[in-house]
């Protein structure tokens, strides 16, 4: 949230400079902020929506940036999810409940644990993508000569 809340409504969405082409060589799309914090609630949406009604899907796909276009909206979006993950964790009984296997879309059985913690490190990963293209985008020193 502090993220949205510190980048101006235009810079949300621009693209950062460096060459698509370099990026498609890595496997990687070119991302903005916005997208790169929605793709981050995006899976923790999710893996909680799985736990608590065993919906798996993609939110991404219904959380698109032309709806959320602002920062009030998009933190709007932000809250839902943070309600969704705080009820899933109200549902586990204890630290045992960690070390169950749930059953994910696959049909394959995963432990719960794994499954956070692999949410956990999706969610990150995405987050520090919108900060790094944040301070990219926010650095308007000159380049600077190594003397």
């Amino acid at each position: 949230c502090a993220l949205v809340e510190n980048t101006p409504g235009e810079v949300l969405y621009r693209l950062p400079g460096w060459s698509a082409s370099g990026l498609q060589a890595a496997g990687a799309r070119q991302l903005s902020i916005g997208e790169s914090i929605l793709r981050s609630a995006a899976a923790v949406e999710r893996a909680f929506g799985g736990i608590t009604a065993n919906l798996w899907d993609d939110p991404f796909e219904w959380t698109l940036p032309e709806y959320l276009s602002t920062p009030a909206r998009i933190l709007g979006h932000l809250t839902e999810v943070e309600a969704t993950r705080k009820q899933a964790f109200i549902s586990f009984a204890d630290d045992g409940c960690l070390s169950k296997d749930i059953a994910m879309p696959s049909g394959d059985a995963q432990q719960l644990f794994d499954l956070l913690l692999e949410t956990l490190l999706e969610a990150a990963a995405y987050q520090a993508r919108a900060a790094a293209i944040k301070k990219m985008l926010s650095d308007n020193s000159p380049p600077g000569f190594i003397i």
